[in-house]
């Protein structure tokens, strides 16, 4: 199947008038404030050398997007996570029905940026952890909010930071994220690797993916590289 056909939907969802374009990113951007840090986070005389995280938040295209403009992130790759071999494919996952997530596994130095922070901005910008099953346009257990835990540190974090955020009542809705151990990752198909660096001009890129850029630039200035 080409790209063209399976990226078809998201074209057309993409596919706003300029006003309609106008009205998402302020309505965005409204949306999204700055979160209180994280109050924990993992040691770096635990975490030494490279470090991995995978996290899911509807379409990879914009959580890597997003990540990879991060410093200290050397490596972002799309991919899933949640199902088996045999279902880590776009066409399977697309019935909602694998187990699987769209994820992005995150390749960092936590001598430049620490899991926490990778969490702020997983929180911030790169998606909305209130929405259940779904982001934005997109719908379906393969777009769902979850945090695939690689050992009991990044576990630890992150549950904290969902019950610090739940309790601060940063949002209007409770946080959906699932925190779940991870067993596997599977990278997706090449043509979905570094999506809007190659695709800046599609119509689901520009709706719904760089205004997140935008916000991480604005939010994160120390943090964004270019």
């Amino acid at each position: 199947m080409s790209l063209q056909n399976l990226t078809l939907k998201r074209f057309l969802l993409g596919s706003l008038s300029i006003v309609l374009l106008t009205a998402v990113v302020l309505t965005y951007s409204a949306s999204h404030t700055t979160l209180p840090a994280p109050a924990t986070d993992i040691s770096t005389s635990t975490a030494k050398g490279k470090q991995t995280a995978v996290l899911a938040g509807g379409c990879f295209w914009g959580m890597e997007g997003v990540f990879e403009h991060l410093k200290g992130v050397s490596d972002v790759v799309s991919g899933y996570s949640g199902g088996s071999a045999a279902t880590a494919h776009y066409e399977a996952i697309g019935s909602g029905e694998t187990g699987h997530a769209e994820a992005v596994r995150i390749t960092y130095d936590p001598e430049q940026i620490s899991y926490d922070q990778l969490l702020k901005v997983y929180f911030s910008v790169a998606h909305d952890p209130t929405q259940l099953n779904r982001q934005g346009p997109d719908s379906g257990t393969q777009y769902r909010s979850a945090i695939f835990f690689a050992n009991d540190g990044q576990k630890r974090v992150a549950q904290a930071y969902i019950e610090q955020l739940n309790q601060a009542q940063t949002s209007r809705k409770p946080i959906v994220t699932q925190l779940v151990p991870l067993n596997s990752f599977y990278a997706a198909e090449e043509y979905h690797q570094q999506f809007i660096a190659r695709n800046p001009v599609h119509p689901y890129v520009v709706v719904h993916d760089l205004p997140k850029l935008n916000q991480l630039r604005k939010q994160f200035p120390g943090m964004y590289k270019k």
